[in-house]
């Protein structure tokens, strides 16, 4: 846990608490760490969680799959950031999503009841603890806003120039990277891989944009 130690202080759950306090929190919460390969299952759909996760290190996708096995992604968490901890929190019995490693990750688990529940010695961490889980699901709530917004739009065209100029103005520049790779950019967006890429060839030669791979450049 020693060698993730900057990663711990950057995660939004601590802010606020100094480093020493960090390795006595993580006790106190019984935080389970674990590795796991790329394109590993770390929560399946259908199943009942108690637990949260923090990445570490690597990347895990949210995503969701219809009937069918149309597959939507709801959400790409990097290192430093937390995922599944609404529906652990909740008590949700049958989880409506899945979690799946993107690349070999590091995951920290803590279980919600330790973090909403003070332990015996009454650890004045505790409430800082649960202040910044309510910001942290805030946020999270404003975000999925932001995808309801892009993917209300009506044409794959509408959908891709609200998600790359929200893209740019997070990155403060015309230029930036994006977290997807073009099959996973389409079912962000919940539009078909073939036509979302013959839009983006409209938008080069219309003078819109430059692109290389996950590369971006509005013009």
């Amino acid at each position: 846990m020693k060698n993730n130690l900057e990663t711990l202080k950057s995660v939004a759950l601590f802010k606020g608490m100094d480093e020493s306090e960090l390795q006595p929190l993580l006790s106190c919460l019984s935080a389970k760490p674990a590795h796991y390969e790329k394109n590993q299952i770390v929560f399946m759909s259908g199943e009942e969680i108690s637990s949260f996760g923090i990445v570490l290190s690597g990347q895990v996708q949210v995503v969701q799959e219809d009937y069918y096995g149309n597959r939507s992604i709801l959400a790409n968490i990097g290192a430093g950031n937390l995922f599944g901890e609404s529906f652990a929190c909740a008590e949700i019995r049958t989880l409506p999503v899945s979690v799946i490693t993107t690349a070999e990750s590091e995951l920290l688990f803590i279980d919600c009841y330790r973090l909403a529940a003070p332990c015996a010695n009454a650890c004045a961490f505790h409430r800082r603890l649960i202040q910044n889980m309510l910001n942290i699901i805030a946020m999270k709530n404003i975000s999925l806003t932001q995808k309801i917004e892009f993917t209300s739009k009506r044409t794959t065209r509408e959908k891709l120039l609200a998600y790359i100029s929200a893209e740019a103005k997070k990155a403060g520049s015309s230029r930036f990277s994006i977290p997807f790779n073009r099959q996973e950019l389409a079912d962000y967006l919940s539009v078909e891989r073939s036509a979302m890429s013959a839009e983006l060839s409209k938008l080069r030669d219309d003078g819109v944009l430059n692109f290389h791979k996950n590369q971006f450049e509005l013009l």
